[in-house]
């Protein structure tokens, strides 16, 4: 290691700091990064807390970060918001990319992030494939924003008579209030983003009680994110005979056994020669990959260095 390290992993509803300064290292947290604002002045104040906090000498720092545009990638103003802490050089990428490193290290196949939102990136022969991470707006198709939105549309649906019985009505009751008075009370609430991705955690709750409903909305979300692996691999040039490895990143998958066990039947029934594995590493893991990343690999056209 060439010098110490701010590893920065940005998400939608909470940030992870890891210091590294030769043989030890240091965790901290700090809020989300919110993307319907400047992302690099965020950044810049996440660093500075971190090194505020620790006294640490910095010399690099390399961030991968949720939901980040190509117009929000700016490695140039990021650098120069922070050189007077003493980094002298930065890496900074969209979190598919951390995420990919994080799971797979360098070899070719696919990685599905999923916590909040969800993206998925393939890497193989004919370079990289996003898959997703359009957001909880218009996309992030198996997340656990889409869980939990999918359990309140259920609820309603129930209490509307418009759809099955289900007891995630009841179940929204508590969690939100009376269900007359949800679109109000959610519009006003500035965290609405987290609170119906929390939901999805009652819908998995009521779906292990054998509620129909609330079953089906759990195989639905293994199989969108199974269908986002498979077009990734696909997109990126890897073939269903050739051997690939797929992995995840976030909480939906890694500890939910229904979720986790349809979406790995579906990828190798459709996908015979690929590896389905838990990841090598943790998101920050992959965060310090940036900086590591060799010329040549396909990602590193993905990482925005200054």
């Amino acid at each position: 290691m060439d010098a110490p390290r701010i590893l920065i992993d940005g998400g939608q509803t909470g940030t992870r700091l890891r210091v590294t300064t030769g043989a030890s290292t240091g965790d901290h947290a700090a809020g989300p990064i919110h993307t319907d604002r400047p992302v690099i002045p965020q950044l810049a104040a996440a660093a500075r807390e971190v090194v505020a906090a620790t006294g640490a000498p910095i010399g690099e720092l390399a961030a991968g970060v949720s939901g980040l545009t190509p117009d929000a990638t700016r490695p140039d103003e990021l650098l120069s918001a922070v050189s007077d802490l003493g980094i002298g050089s930065v890496a900074l990428a969209h979190d598919s990319v951390s995420a990919y490193l994080a799971a797979n290290g360098f070899e070719p196949g696919a990685v599905t992030a999923v916590g909040t939102g969800v993206v998925t990136l393939g890497v193989g022969p004919a370079g990289t494939a996003r898959v997703d991470g359009w957001g909880h707006l218009v996309g992030d198709a198996g997340s656990g924003y889409w869980i939990g939105r999918a359990g309140l549309d259920a609820a309603l649906r129930s209490y509307d008579g418009r759809g099955a019985t289900t007891d995630l009505e009841t179940a929204a009751v508590h969690a939100f209030g009376p269900l007359p008075e949800l679109y109000m009370h959610l519009q006003a609430d500035p965290d609405r983003v987290s609170r119906i991705a929390a939901f999805a955690t009652t819908v998995d709750e009521i779906a292990r009680a054998d509620d129909v409903v609330a079953g089906d909305i759990i195989d639905r979300a293994a199989d969108e994110l199974a269908t986002s692996v498979r077009t990734a691999l696909r997109r990126s040039g890897n073939r269903p005979d050739t051997p690939t490895r797929v992995s995840w990143m976030g909480d939906v998958l890694t500890h939910n056994d229904r979720i986790r066990n349809r979406f790995v039947d579906n990828i190798t029934r459709h996908c015979p020669s690929a590896t389905v594995a838990a990841p090598h590493g943790a998101p920050l893991d992959g965060v310090a990959l940036l900086l590591d990343l060799p010329a040549g690999h396909p990602l590193a056209d993905h990482v925005h260095r200054a």
